[in-house]
C-alpha cells in the first residue's frame, strides 16, 4: 500500500471542501481506498490530505489527473503543493 500526501494552503476551507467531497467519485474511480483530510491546528486554510492506494504506480498515476489539477484550482489552492509518497512500514 502506497499513501499520497499532499500539503498545501488554500484561500477558504468551506469552499475548498465542497469542491473536495464532490471529487469523491472521481478518487474511487482513480484507485483511491481510503482517504483522510486533516487542518493545522494554527491555520485552519494550511491542509493535509492523504490518499491510500494498492500501488505507488496508481497514487503517482492519480496526482497527474487533469481533473484533479483542475478541481485543485477551482478549490483555490495557494501556491504549489507539497507532495510526497511514503509505504506504511
Amino acid at each position: 500500500m502506497t499513501t499520497l500526501f499532499v500539503r498545501h494552503e488554500v484561500s477558504d476551507y468551506a469552499t475548498w471542501r465542497k469542491i473536495y467531497d464532490a471529487f469523491d467519485q472521481v478518487q474511487k474511480a482513480n484507485g483511491v481506498t481510503a482517504q483522510a483530510v486533516y487542518r493545522a491546528t494554527d491555520n485552519p486554510n494550511d491542509i493535509t490530505v492523504t490518499h491510500e492506494f494498492a500501488t505507488l504506480e496508481a497514487a503517482q498515476a492519480f496526482g497527474k489527473l487533469e481533473e484533479l489539477k483542475t478541481a485543485m484550482r477551482n478549490g483555490g489552492v495557494l501556491g504549489t503543493p507539497t507532495v510526497w509518497f511514503a509505504n506504511k512500514a
